[in-house]
């Protein structure tokens, strides 16, 4: 669904701004009517077929200020010298005093296939071994900005990461740019500081951690709810089902979080205020609300 959101938002949200030519590609077939019936802005009858497109449509107006402030903060983390360094190669990923960057929980994030950016940036797609292999069948002939992703089958709740992307070629004394984007709200507090553990101790200095986090919120539950019935009454399948919100941080808390394992935030914005300053739809101002993306970079150790 969140490729589907990308897919409807591509070129008609924040136009000029936003662009992923790659969701409507990731997309199967079947996957593809919902979005162009959104695009085009016919609204079906009916409860089900009408439940659907609002939650495509809902997702296309998160996730056109969520991509523009990820991607905002990429560029701003990578370092001049790497558009000098050219294509790098799978027998040396990560040539010294370049940047690399890390997808955690990547799912269907198109970034090595179209931001040109990275073109000479080694990009370390984690996830887990199920999705990466849906992904790699998606992905079939769509060439990257790049060269190809370097694909790390991680799951979170009981593999290495650290050890996953050691094999992979990830430099621990190279800047990383961390994306960490739809996933924290779906672990668990204790797998989130695992995780951050991880990144902090594999984090060199000019590092930058990007974080999308749900901020508490009493309503979210109640709007859960309303979802499950809806999708029961109309017998059509909730696709929040099998990803149930395990944690919800405040801003003070996760900037507690990531200031214990070395970095400090430099940004901390609600998904409206982006949507806000970009000027793309504000309809579904709670979700836009509750959401947060927050940018830390790490702090030099003292001297």
């Amino acid at each position: 669904m969140v490729c589907q959101g990308r897919a409807v938002a591509h070129e008609r949200l924040a136009p000029g701004r936003f662009d992923d030519p790659t969701a409507m590609a990731f997309l199967l077939a079947a996957e593809r009517g919902i979005v162009e019936e959104v695009r085009s802005g016919a609204t079906p009858a009916g409860w089900g077929p009408r439940l659907t497109f609002e939650m495509v449509r809902a997702c296309g107006e998160v996730m056109a200020p969520r991509t523009v402030a990820i991607d905002d903060a990429v560029r701003q983390a990578l370092p001049a010298s790497d558009a000098a360094l050219g294509v790098v190669g799978a027998a040396d990923p990560v040539p010294a005093g370049a940047a690399q960057v890390v997808i955690l929980g990547a799912g269907l994030d198109g970034r090595a296939w179209r931001m040109a950016e990275l073109a000479a940036t080694p990009v370390f797609e984690v996830d887990h071994p199920a999705s990466q292999r849906d992904k790699r069948e998606r992905a079939g002939e769509l060439a990257p900005a790049g060269t190809p992703p370097f694909f790390v089958p991680v799951d979170f709740s009981r593999d290495d990461l650290a050890a996953a992307l050691a094999a992979a070629g990830h430099r621990r004394s190279v800047p990383t740019i961390w994306i960490w984007e739809g996933v924290v709200p779906y672990l668990t507090r204790g797998e989130v500081a695992r995780t951050l553990r991880i990144v902090g101790d594999r984090s060199a200095a000019g590092s930058r951690l990007i974080v999308h986090y749900h901020t508490p919120a009493p309503s979210a539950p109640l709007g859960r709810g309303a979802a499950r019935l809806l999708s029961a009454l109309s017998r059509q399948a909730n696709p929040m089902t099998r990803e149930p919100n395990r944690s919800v941080w405040t801003p003070a808390a996760l900037r507690r979080a990531v200031g214990v394992r070395g970095f400090a935030v430099t940004r901390d914005d609600s998904l409206l205020t982006l949507a806000q300053d970009l000027g793309t739809p504000i309809q579904h101002r709670r979700s836009l609300r509750n959401g947060r993306i927050l940018v830390a970079d790490r702090v030099p150790p003292p001297a």
